[in-house]
């Protein structure tokens, strides 16, 4: 199989709350926008996209509808990790992880989107010796 594109799509009860949000504090513009689906895309990077879908749509299989997303951890690697962790805790986000540096090779801290998935904002930093060598060779 060879994919061509990949993005996580957030299933959530308040599609435009949640567009709100990733516009406001990480940078995203819709592509496509429908009062059920919108796609997303960083305004700073094309390749970094992401889309939001209404939970009762009937796209979903009916099994999976009306379930939002849960025990979801999005990933944001940065430039300047402290900058963003500033103005994000400026705008009251919730910082549920403090910003710190991880023996593995990350700066980071976690806050959380209004449907309560987590995001990790990182940068990555050199790793303890230990975690290198449990590192694939040249995947640093």
């Amino acid at each position: 199989m060879k994919t061509t594109s990949y993005y996580p799509v957030l299933v959530t009860e308040d599609v435009a709350g949640t567009v709100d949000f990733y516009r406001r504090h990480f940078a995203f513009e819709p592509l496509f926008e429908a009062d059920w689906y919108v796609h997303l895309q960083s305004h700073e990077d094309e390749k970094v996209t992401l889309a939001v879908l209404a939970a009762g749509h009937e796209t979903l299989p009916v099994a999976a509808r009306n379930v939002t997303a849960q025990g979801l951890l999005l990933n944001f690697e940065v430039e300047d990790v402290d900058a963003v962790h500033a103005r994000l805790a400026g705008a009251g986000l919730p910082m549920l992880l403090a910003l710190r540096d991880e023996p593995f090779g990350q700066r980071h801290f976690i806050t959380q989107d209004p449907n309560g998935v987590l995001i990790d904002v990182i940068k990555p930093i050199p790793p303890s010796a230990e975690f290198a060598a449990q590192f694939k060779e040249g995947a640093q």
